[in-house]
């Protein structure tokens, strides 16, 4: 990647996309209907968005597009320390946030914070994340809520937080864990109206962007997500397994699966990921693993060395792979 400033002049206009704006072109235009829910082609919404619904929300700010390098000594690199000040990167350097932080609920590397402190260094964290973010840049914030007396709509608190900051929400995700066969009878009072208690089986990714909803693609870096993923990671309710603790040596790992699948749908190839809780080291690993590179933060040294650890046996198995292939292809 060239050392410099990117700028909106320095933006490529690429075939796929004049291709892709001559079929739209070509396309008859939907509009906002007042009456059924027609299909959507060119979907022309001015009508709906110029509603009363909107007034007062959080608005995109058209700014010129610009990204900074990131240094070279961040590169695919874990520092061990707070990301409530991470100023060994510029801004407008990442151009995606993807986390889990730790949720306050007696974890051994969570801190016992009140609910409004704990929402403090959240927004502490999130405004550093909104600095570095590239104009456009995505955040995909994986929580679950706790509790049931009462229930902590930890995603709401959240949202509300990261609209103040003036991040634009872009969605929600739900993520079903289901298929995880989880043996939770935390049902409260069974086959009875007394006390009966819901069972989460589900956590969300929480979807934001910086100033802007869309990002321009950049000369050299391409799209690397297949047509049958687009189609799948483009719809609301994402289904995977959890990853097993005992097995990554972490109290709450989430899955490479999660990280990999905000990769691929909201990033170009090459491009900077980020998590400023980076945990078991997931985020790094599926940045990786999708040809981009990432930059993570954790403040607990004993996690850290477990991401590095995992992130070594990445390389190695990568290259075992590469080898593997090279072996194959010659023999054919």
């Amino acid at each position: 990647m060239n050392e410099e400033v990117i700028t909106e002049n320095s933006l490529a206009s690429t075939p796929s996309n004049t291709s892709e704006a001559k079929t739209r072109q070509r396309r008859n235009h939907t509009q906002t209907s007042s009456f059924g829910a027609p299909g959507r082609y060119g979907h022309d919404s001015t009508r709906f968005y110029a509603g009363r619904l909107y007034e007062g929300s959080t608005q995109e700010v058209l700014v010129p597009y610009e990204e900074n390098p990131l240094p070279t000594f961040a590169e695919n690199r874990i520092f061990c320390k707070s990301s409530e000040l991470m100023n060994e990167l510029p801004d407008r350097c990442v151009h995606l946030m993807v986390t889990s932080p730790p949720y306050n609920v007696g974890k051994s590397y969570d801190q016992d914070l009140t609910l409004t402190e704990y929402r403090d260094l959240i927004k502490r964290v999130m405004k550093e994340v909104f600095r570095v973010l590239v104009p456009g840049g995505r955040v995909c914030f994986n929580v679950a809520n706790l509790g049931r007396r009462p229930y902590l709509p930890l995603d709401a608190f959240i949202t509300e937080d990261m609209l103040s900051i003036g991040f634009l929400m872009r969605g929600q995700i739900i993520w079903d864990k289901a298929s995880s066969g989880s043996g939770s009878t935390a049902w409260g009072s069974w086959r009875s109206p007394a006390n009966p208690t819901l069972r989460d089986i589900h956590e969300y990714i929480l979807v934001f962007s910086k100033d802007t909803y869309s990002r321009p693609s950049v000369e050299g870096r391409n799209s690397t997500i297949t047509r049958d993923e687009f189609l799948e990671f483009s719809k609301s309710i994402w289904r995977f397994p959890t990853e097993s603790a005992k097995k990554v040596g972490h109290p709450a790992p989430f899955p490479v699966e999660l990280p990999r699948r905000c990769v691929e749908f909201y990033t170009y190839s090459n491009e900077v990921i980020l998590d400023p809780f980076v945990g078991s080291g997931a985020t790094a690993i599926a940045a990786l693993t999708a040809g981009r590179r990432y930059v993570g933060y954790d403040i607990d040294k004993e996690y850290v060395r477990l991401c590095e650890q995992r992130i070594s046996r990445w390389h190695e198995s990568a290259s075992q792979t590469k080898l593997e292939t090279i072996t194959t292809k010659s023999n054919a």
